[in-house]
């Protein structure tokens, strides 16, 4: 839960007593820190500090456990965001977060300022990322957070959120643990199925190509990838069972002979040499025609009409 400080007041107060009463332990509190949010408020710099001090001491002071989120963190000016980091963690905040609230910061950049929040710190105070993906640049700013000392990636399954979203916090796992090694509490072999629920409870579609969680991940085309079949690790960038994925063979335009015989084999079908090459052809063309797959149904009927 959180507790926002865009102007501390009995309400700021009010909503940190109701998080006590609810049994709630700890909490987000956040500020602007940017002058771009400071100014479109009319709060000056000293004045949001006062803020960022009270509300922070006034819960830490109740029992809570504080994170400092520093909104439009990215577009912060470096001396501010370090006094509004500091006053944060004097008053009581136990960790905080470093935010690119409008996804405007490249991977480098978000690796130096969570590199600076660390040291800043200390070791004792843990660093969270949050980012968003408005240039398409979530998931790598969350990796290099990571790699510069973040101890907590905030993002949402499938990148859901307002705009351009949020970090995808299954793809920022799957990079993590397959590129760089480093372990993460989520479980890979879960994500396609969490991934799919969630889209089911939201009422929203993803691109069949999405990484991780795509549709068409671990399907082939391709005759030329079809040859490669049997031997997945020269087709696939981390295997299908990391995330508990099917492979398989579909027919279309870019079909080969391969793919003929591997689905042949698949479906039961008794084909000849010259059946194969036949079904191939009528395969492409029907593809061609629909502009789309040829389904297993449309494969079994064309087979049976090369003898008809």
């Amino acid at each position: 839960l959180q507790a926002e400080v865009w102007g501390f007041s009995r309400a700021v107060a009010a909503d940190v007593e109701a998080l006590v009463e609810l049994g709630v332990t700890a909490s987000v509190v956040e500020s602007p820190i940017s002058d771009l949010k400071l100014d479109a408020l009319g709060v000056t710099r000293e004045a949001m500090l006062e803020r960022i001090r009270k509300a922070v001491s006034f819960a830490a002071g109740e029992g809570v456990t504080v994170a400092y989120f520093g909104v439009d963190s990215t577009r912060a000016d470096p001396d501010f965001f370090a006094r509004a980091y500091a006053a944060a963690v004097e008053a009581g905040a136990k960790e905080v977060a470093v935010v690119d609230t409008l996804g405007i910061a490249t991977p480098e950049a978000v690796a130096e300022l969570v590199g600076r929040t660390v040291e800043a710190v200390g070791p004792d105070v843990p660093v969270h990322f949050h980012g968003h993906n408005d240039f398409g640049l979530a998931t790598a700013a969350a990796v290099a957070a990571v790699k510069a000392g973040a101890r907590w990636i905030q993002g949402t399954i499938n990148g859901m959120g307002e705009r351009a979203g949020n970090a995808n916090l299954l793809e920022v796992a799957l990079a993590l643990d397959a590129l760089y090694g480093v372990g993460t509490n989520l479980r890979l072999d879960r994500a396609r199925d969490v991934s799919e629920r969630v889209r089911e409870l939201s009422g929203y579609a993803l691109e069949p190509w999405k990484p991780l969680v795509g549709e068409t991940l671990f399907r082939r085309e391709s005759g030329a990838v079809a040859s490669q079949f049997h031997d997945p690790p020269s087709i696939e960038p981390y295997s299908s069972e990391l995330v508990a994925a099917e492979r398989a063979i579909v027919l279309g335009k870019k079909s080969g002979i391969d793919s003929i015989r591997i689905k042949a084999a698949e479906l039961g079908l008794d084909l000849s040499e010259d059946d194969e090459r036949d079904l191939l052809a009528a395969v492409k063309a029907r593809g061609a025609e629909k502009r789309g797959l040829v389904t297993d149904e449309e494969l079994a009927d064309l087979a049976r009409s090369l003898h008809d």
